[in-house]
């Protein structure tokens, strides 16, 4: 997807076409210089523009052809033409034969070292046509499934397993549990995507337009969803399928259009060990009063961790367990304590209105869905001082700055109060991430610890917390580094190294916790 000095640039012609702006194709160079691939790939990966819309202007622009990989089938003599590495590393695919030929499906039109190089190796000169990124990938992962060279490739539109799509939010939200995703993607001019193990696959349908997007979506909702999105342009909402699952949705609107993002809530809630978790866990969860928090990336397993130690409280304990989620997500049975689950929205106004009555409904225990205003995160701190329980989710890449989020969404005057407070009440930030398999079969569990202590208070009280930063690579017990249990799924062969180089805080720090374990890099 780059373009060719002799020609009329690929942004050029992209722009002239009305599909992007002048400064979104300016960010877009920047982005490919910093991230790498083609210049299609990065208006792709900022969604300034459809992948279909850029491989028409691409085939204008080389006038080269494109092919849907969707409509054709490419026999396993034809696959044999090139070895499977050399279709990896090069991004290319053979297609078929075109009198001596050999028509190679390019990803990248300009890669001309990889023509010479496939024309020397099959002794056959190459006719190019342009294939898209996603159904590339799928037949990368056709291969994995059925083997390279051994049947035809056949991706099948529309089709999961044995299930036909349909474009409704029904059909491809069972298509999302099938696939063992996280999040179902819809909007306008894109096809549907889903997101596994955290990254995006596209499923096999067209590209859906602004009417079928709202279409499918006007259908699940309510007449007052419907209002309220209609009033807002925003609304999160909670939706069930019999037979299926649950799922967290939200609707919004981008470039005029209609959006949606579905995320599958599972109904069992997972046990600690399912989950990875360590078991401080389960003791910190038993703690009858202070701050706990659970920070990280969206979909990153926070609000299931949370779940979690919720179960355990209520397996464990006799307490008046009250939460304030926006939805809810896991339902909670009443054990041996009881749990009231109020739902922002429909019984509650917002976080903070429901967090501002809550004392006097007597709990034990309060569960935050997340932490993200002045007032909620005000109402916790004083909560988590007066003897309950506190535990709520909040968006931050570590656990030292967790902290200073809290701290700073206080004004200046504040600031010194609410370091206080926060020493005083904290008992536990844990980081985590969601880490690929080495085997590539779903993630594994990344975390990183601060708990209470005096240097950890003195550090807060003070200011002080980029010590603690430091103080994470001299294997304190209260202090644990993310470096640290990266290094141990690495040296356990669960995770690959390059893999877990995304997430590390240090790298040399890392890469010696990796020599402590006999792993040299």
């Amino acid at each position: 997807m780059e373009e060719s000095g002799k020609k009329k640039k690929l942004g050029e012609l992209l722009v002239e076409a009305g599909l992007i702006t002048k400064q979104q194709l300016e960010y877009a160079l920047k982005s490919q210089r910093q991230m790498g691939g083609t210049l299609g790939e990065a208006l792709v990966r900022l969604g300034y523009a459809e992948e279909e819309e850029i491989l028409r202007a691409l085939s204008t622009q080389q006038g080269i052809p494109y092919v849907n990989l969707e409509r054709i089938k490419i026999p396993p003599e034809v696959q044999k033409e090139l070895d499977l590495s050399t279709v990896r590393k090069k991004r290319v695919l053979p297609l078929g034969y075109e009198g001596k030929a050999l028509v190679l499906g390019m990803v990248d039109l300009t890669d001309m070292e990889a023509i010479s190089e496939i024309e020397f190796k099959t002794g056959k000169p190459v006719k190019q046509v342009v294939i898209s990124t996603h159904q590339f990938r799928e037949a990368l992962r056709f291969f994995e499934k059925n083997g390279y060279g051994l049947v035809p490739l056949e991706l099948k539109e529309g089709k999961i397993g044995d299930q036909v799509l349909e474009k409704s939010i029904d059909s491809l939200l069972a298509a999302l549990v099938e696939l063992k995703g996280q999040d179902l993607h819809l909007s306008a001019g894109a096809i549907p995507s889903v997101r596994v193990d955290n990254e995006i696959r596209r499923l096999t349908l067209p590209a859906l337009t602004p009417a079928e997007v709202e279409d499918m979506v006007f259908k699940i909702l309510t007449p007052a969803q419907k209002e309220k999105f209609e009033e807002t342009c925003e609304l999160d909402f909670a939706y069930s399928i019999q037979g299926v699952g649950r799922f967290r949705c939200n609707l919004y609107k981008q470039r005029g259009s209609i959006a949606f993002t579905a995320r599958h809530v599972v109904e069992d809630i997972p046990s600690m060990e399912e989950l990875g978790l360590p078991d401080f866990i389960r003791d910190f969860a038993l703690k009858v009063s202070g701050l706990i928090l659970i920070v990280g990336p969206n979909g990153h397993g926070k609000s299931t961790t949370l779940a979690c130690m919720v179960d355990i409280i209520n397996t464990e304990r006799r307490a008046n367990i009250i939460t304030i989620e926006d939805p809810i997500e896991f339902t909670h049975k009443h054990k041996n304590s009881n749990v009231n689950q109020r739902e922002v929205g429909m019984d509650t106004k917002s976080f903070a209105d429901g967090l501002r009555h809550i004392f006097r409904q007597n709990p034990d225990v309060i569960v935050i869905g997340e932490l993200r205003d002045f007032e909620s995160i005000s109402i916790a701190l004083t909560a988590a001082e007066t003897g309950h329980l506190v535990m709520g989710t909040l968006h931050a890449n570590s656990a030292t700055q967790a902290v200073d989020r809290i701290i700073d969404i206080f004004p200046p005057n504040q600031q010194p109060q609410v370091r206080a407070q926060l020493a005083d009440c904290l008992l536990l930030v844990f980081s985590q991430r969601l880490v690929r398999r080495a085997d590539g079969r779903g993630r594994v569990l990344a975390w990183e610890k601060m708990s209470t202590s005096i240097r950890v208070r003195n550090a807060i009280r003070e200011g002080k917390q980029h010590i603690l930063r430091s103080l994470m690579q001299t294997n304190l017990e209260e202090l644990v580094s993310i470096d640290w249990t990266l290094a141990e799924l690495v040296a356990s062969g669960k995770v690959k190294y390059e893999e877990a180089i995304k997430y590390v805080d240090n790298i040399n720090y890392f890469n010696d916790l990796l020599k402590l374990r006999g792993v040299y890099r």
